[in-house]
């Protein structure tokens, strides 16, 4: 059977924990939207979630609970409004209990099925069990009808990211290979980590030196996605890359690389850029993005998609400036992270609408407009040197350590400024602009849409 990962904002994370502590079982619907991985999985995105009012309750005790259709059934009418499916959430409260189903879940599960996949429009049944383990939120969930999926995971996409694991799932041992880890995180984020699916966007060199770290650390599911042809000026500051792999897609001389240190791995390679409909798809499924391209029109998307899915994104880069004669005058790193209540890149000044459109523009058009004065010209070749793109793609590591395990400050800056030449680090944190999509998004434009990723497509393959 298929699997389902659901996405949850921290406040939705939030609203599930608090009733699995109830003392009482206590019911709810959750409204998700779908997204289809390319793999044939889903992934559901939270976007509501609607208690049962006190007054449908029929009974309620700690072990059982029966309730009346106006308990649900205004749900189901947003859920259609929405597009949304339905998901009948209701908690195992009782000391004794897990969120296994028991044989009265099934029978639930039978009487409400039709209904909640036939009234939200969207022929799927959604079902998820809460309990908790010393505070912990603990599920089992399965989707039914048109979708046929076990929902194995939910991923917590806030300042702080977690990942949980359907109570079913059985846990292996860890590798000696991770004693070091274990000692610094605790078994638990060292098996989390070889958990994340993790999507690398640019595998130069601040990505594939993000990359290996990530291998090192026990990341085990990684799509490396990278349009370029590895050249010989390449060589200098890529991981794992030799004379022999010039002309080679950089994406496939990384994943050979990565391979070599972890045979155990599982690497997508794709070839193309995130500004194309086909490749962008590659990315959805990802836990955790990090962009590490240098063109700000696959920027422009990620920050985009980054909201729309509830998937965190890691941006960054690095900028060397130098004058004429070759001398440095700064060495400038930026990480930013994005997820929800955050600003994104657009609101925050790090990209261009107007060099993202030129990007995407083709050679003779952009030529002509840039000619006709239509267009800002594009930017040249810049400066890149190892020492720098690793020192970023430390730092950008160091933002998903430190938000899976949380030893940093609180509140969690958003932003961290490096000016190397300086000596100098700083983090600040913005708030999303008014009216942004950052700022909100209605229910109905999460996850899949008629505009993918609610955004336009270039006429392009």
């Amino acid at each position: 059977m298929n699997t389902a990962t659901l996405a949850l904002s921290q406040d939705l994370a939030d609203a599930l924990a608090a009733l699995a502590v109830r003392p009482v079982e206590t019911g709810a619907v959750l409204m998700a939207r779908r997204a289809r991985l390319v793999d044939g999985n889903v992934r559901l995105i939270g976007v509501q979630l609607i208690s049962v009012p006190d007054q449908a309750y029929v009974s309620r005790t700690d072990q059982s609970m029966i309730v009346a259709s106006e308990g649900y059934m205004p749900a189901l009418r947003t859920s259609e409004e929405t597009g949304c499916v339905a998901l009948w959430v209701h908690t195992h409260p009782s000391a004794d209990s897990t969120p296994r189903p028991s044989v009265n879940d099934a029978i639930v599960d039978e009487q409400l099925a039709d209904t909640f996949a036939t009234r939200t429009g969207t022929g799927t049944y959604g079902a998820l069990i809460l309990g908790h383990h010393n505070g912990r939120l603990a599920f089992t969930g399965h989707l039914d009808g048109r979708d046929q999926a076990v929902i194995d995971r939910i991923f917590v996409a806030g300042p702080r990211f977690q990942l949980l694991v359907s109570h079913d799932t059985v846990q292996g041992d860890l590798p000696h290979l991770h004693d070091r880890h274990i000692r610094a995180f605790g078994t638990d984020i060292t098996r989390v980590l070889g958990q994340l699916r993790i999507t690398i966007v640019g595998t130069g060199g601040t990505g594939s030196a993000v990359a290996e770290q990530l291998i090192r650390l026990g990341v085990r599911s990684l799509t490396l996605i990278d349009p370029d042809i590895l050249s010989e000026t390449n060589l200098t500051r890529v991981y794992g890359s030799t004379p022999d792999d010039v002309g080679r897609p950089k994406a496939q001389a990384l994943a050979d690389h990565l391979r070599r240190i972890a045979p155990d791995t599982t690497i997508r390679t794709v070839v193309g850029s995130v500004s194309q409909r086909h490749i962008a798809q590659h990315v959805v499924g990802s836990d955790v993005v990090f962009g590490c391209t240098d063109d700000d029109a696959g920027r422009m998307r990620l920050s985009r998609f980054s909201y729309t899915y509830l998937t965190p994104l890691i941006d960054c880069g690095v900028q060397i400036d130098a004058d004429d004669s070759h001398m440095i005058r700064g060495i400038t790193g930026r990480v930013t992270v994005l997820h929800p209540e955050a600003a994104c890149l657009l609101c925050r000044g790090r990209v261009s609408p107007q060099i993202a459109a030129a990007q995407e523009r083709s050679p003779a058009e952009q030529d002509r407009l840039q000619r006709e004065g239509y267009a800002p010209a594009l930017p040249g070749t810049e400066p890149a040197v190892i020492a720098y793109t690793t020192a970023i793609a430390a730092a950008a590591v160091n933002e998903l350590l430190e938000r899976l395990v949380g030893y940093g400050p609180e509140p969690v800056p958003t932003e961290t400024l490096l000016r190397i030449h300086e000596r100098r680090t700083s983090t600040n944190t913005e708030q999303p602009g008014p009216n942004h999509y950052c700022a909100y998004i209605e229910p109905q434009n999460f996850g899949d849409t008629d505009r993918y990723w609610g955004l336009e497509w270039p006429n392009v393959t």
